[in-house]
């Protein structure tokens, strides 16, 4: 039977919370006073998106929905509600602090429906939650690229390994023609054989597998220059200002722009200590008695962490207001590491100012 036509005075205020999986979304709504109103569990289609966003309105008044894992299972649910109007907040698993959704778990349980509750009940409970990431426009095409560089970046250095390590059981006139070779040249040389369609000896077999992998090592490398060029115009046509700047090339520029989690929205990161904290460069107190000092912080997005430690140690080579610094910096007690912290803090503080002016505000996507 189709639901009742409700009155403006009994339409409630609702909130959703949906857990996330590969197949199947759980949602369970809930009104104002946090009483349950459902519960429902839809495929990951655009049809079970609809479906629930359809059930979700026939409640009540839609708020807000908090969805677990809307940057990875959830992103397709996110970027449907967002087309459409629909506030989504994403729900962090665990805090660093004070991990209340372990906590809860502990009290509660765990289970799909309660997973999805618990998400509903930290939406206006303002626990874990920030503005969902969007999963569109060019930060989300760099993203993509990025993926597939660094598997292509990682099957070129396994084929290289490859090769080294074919050379020390290869026969010995094939290893002494070819073992004081670079990489390049190895890879070059190795391409260029011609062992035969059918191999006879264990030198013709060497050559055929070292040739197998030199091709497959040259592929890799048209594919990563492939990339590389376009992650370079994405980049320079959206922030340019970020890859002038002194140490920062092509990759590290694409790293930071998407691990820079402000994505559409600004609000995520609201000032450079809280853009600080998210790469792990914010200094953590590690004072004990009469010694006053701050270690490394071992937390944040490490993908970001490592491009600003590219950035310092590029400009710690080849700048010399950066050794200047550095030197300033051992004179006064630090260690390498220290100072290495320090200069990425300074690293981070810089960046933010460039990464905000490249956030552009955009208009909602249109609905299909």
């Amino acid at each position: 039977m189709p639901e009742p036509a409700r009155s403006d005075a009994e339409v409630v205020p609702v909130t959703v919370g949906v857990d996330t999986h590969l197949d199947l979304h759980v949602a369970v709504a809930l009104d104002h006073l946090g009483r349950r109103l459902g519960e429902l569990t839809v495929p990951t289609t655009e049809a079970g998106y609809a479906e629930l966003l359809g059930w979700a309105e026939v409640l009540g008044d839609l708020e807000r929905i908090g969805i677990e894992g809307a940057g990875s299972f959830g992103a397709g649910l996110a970027r449907f509600l967002r087309a459409r109007g629909v506030e989504v907040l994403e729900v962090l698993e665990v805090l660093e602090v004070g991990r209340p959704k372990r906590r809860d778990e502990h009290r509660s349980g765990k289970s799909d429906p309660i997973d999805a509750e618990l998400a509903a009940r930290a939406v206006p409970a303002g626990t874990a939650i920030g503005e969902a990431k969007g999963s569109e426009g060019t930060v989300e095409m760099i993203r993509v690229l990025r993926t597939a560089r660094r598997s292509a970046v990682k099957a070129r250095a396994q084929a290289a390994k490859q090769l080294k390590a074919l050379l020390v059981t290869a026969p010995e006139d094939l290893r002494t023609e070819l073992r004081s070779l670079s990489t390049a040249k190895l890879v070059r040389r190795a391409a260029g054989f011609r062992p035969g369609d059918l191999p006879g000896d264990v030198a013709a077999a060497t050559k055929l597998a070292l040739r197998s992998i030199a091709r497959r090592h040259r592929a890799l490398s048209e594919e990563i220059r492939e990339l590389d060029g376009h992650l370079a115009r994405l980049v320079t046509e959206t922030a340019p200002a970020l890859v002038a700047l002194g140490g920062v090339g092509v990759d590290t520029a694409a790293t930071l722009r998407t691990s820079f989690a402000v994505g559409r929205d600004p609000k995520r990161l609201k000032s450079e200590a809280a853009f600080a904290h998210m790469c792990g460069v914010a200094p953590i107190p590690a004072s004990s008695g009469k010694v006053v000092r701050h270690r490394l912080n071992r937390r944040g997005n490490r993908d970001a962490n490592r491009a600003l430690h590219v950035v310092a140690a590029e400009r710690m080579s080849r700048d010399e207001r950066t050794r200047a610094y550095a030197q300033r910096r051992t004179a006064e007690g630090k260690s390498r590491r220290e100072t290495m912290r320090c200069l990425k803090r300074h690293i981070a503080r810089e960046l933010y100012k460039i990464l905000v002016s490249t956030v552009v505000p955009t208009a909602p996507l249109p609905v299909p």
